[in-house]
This record gives C-alpha cells, sequence and structure tokens, in this order.
C-alpha cells in the first residue's frame, strides 16, 4: 500500500525548497551534512543501493525505501528519480513517522 501522506509531505518539501533530488544532488546534501533523510526509491539498482546505504551510515543519516523511480520523481514534479535527499529536519522526522506506520 501506497502512503499518501508521506508523498505528499515529499511534495511538501519539494515546494519549500528542502529537497536535493537525483543522485548527485543527494550525494552532496549527505556530504555537505544537509540531508536529515535520504529516500531511496524501491527500484534503485544495487549498486545505488549499496553506495547510498554505505554513505548514509558513515555521515549518519537516515535512509528508507519509498516508491519507484518513477513515482519519486512524480512526487516532486520531475522525471523519475532513484533518490532524493531532504533538507528539513521536521520534514524529514514527519515522512519518517508516516512510513513507520505504514510497515505496522
Amino acid at each position: 500500500m501506497e502512503n499518501k501522506k508521506a508523498r505528499f509531505l515529499i511534495g511538501l518539501s519539494m515546494k519549500a525548497g528542502k529537497i536535493a533530488g537525483g543522485e548527485f544532488a543527494a550525494e552532496k546534501a549527505v556530504k555537505q551534512g544537509k540531508a536529515y533523510l535520504l529516500v531511496l526509491a524501491e527500484d534503485a539498482s544495487a549498486n545505488t543501493e549499496k553506495k547510498f546505504r554505505n554513505m548514509c551510515a558513515y555521515y549518519g543519516v537516515p535512509l528508507v525505501r519509498f516508491l519507484d523511480k518513477e513515482a519519486l520523481g512524480k512526487a516532486i514534479g520531475r522525471e523519475y528519480r532513484a533518490c532524493l535527499a531532504v533538507l528539513d529536519e521536521n520534514l524529514a522526522r514527519e515522512i519518517r513517522q508516516q512510513l513507520a506506520q505504514q510497515e505496522k
């Protein structure tokens, strides 16, 4: 089941200018300490997943898997995206809470 509230919050974050969309921008945000959450598409490649899992573990950034590449891109009004970083602490916390509730 898709979490509509989490998708809405990602879109809201984009409108607020608090999303680094795409692998390059997300990687830069994580390394600069600006990312509070990394959202990885469920259909991202194994190499992409390994790269971001290791990077997020090193920099202490939570990582969640949500949506597929196409839906993740649509959520921020762009073409498909394998990952994106949320640059606002409160929005990141709320997105994580929504996704955690979905898993229950």
